[in-house]
């Protein structure tokens, strides 16, 4: 068995590609436009890591996804979760649960996908702002 990729419907995919990849840092590895069908899959994965994808679906005609958080959520570890959350924060990316321990936080995708952020190696010393931070809606 070998993973492949995992898969989350999206609703507006400019929105999602901003989040994905100028707020994630993930690249588009491929695309597929299926008229047919009427849709589009976006491949995206993160710098040199080909075989870690998440594919976003977007349905051409509206459709309404509830249920984001029974999802679960998408894990990526980072060099600095500090600079990562501000660089989120500073994109008008609401932190919902604030890296307080200096090892883990939570953030919500457009489509209400919860994403964790996790320190690579050993966590960060607690700083502020994120040590006092309250936890914002649910995550």
């Amino acid at each position: 068995m070998r993973y492949l990729h995992t898969m989350v419907r999206v609703t507006d995919i400019d929105q999602s590609l901003r989040f994905y990849c100028e707020g994630l840092g993930l690249e588009e590895v491929r695309r597929t436009e299926n008229e047919k069908g009427r849709y589009t899959l976006v491949f995206l994965a993160p710098k040199g890591q080909p075989d870690a994808q998440v594919e976003l679906t977007y349905n051409w005609d509206p459709e309404v996804y509830a249920g984001g958080r029974n999802f679960g959520h998408l894990a990526y570890e980072v060099d600095d979760i500090y600079a990562t959350c501000r660089h989120l924060q500073d994109m008008g990316i609401t932190i919902n649960r604030p890296p307080r321990d200096g090892r883990m936080a939570f953030v919500r995708s457009p489509d209400n996908i919860s994403i964790e952020i996790l320190q690579a190696g050993p966590a960060l010393a607690p700083a502020e702002p994120w040590l006092s931070m309250p936890n914002t809606g649910a995550w």
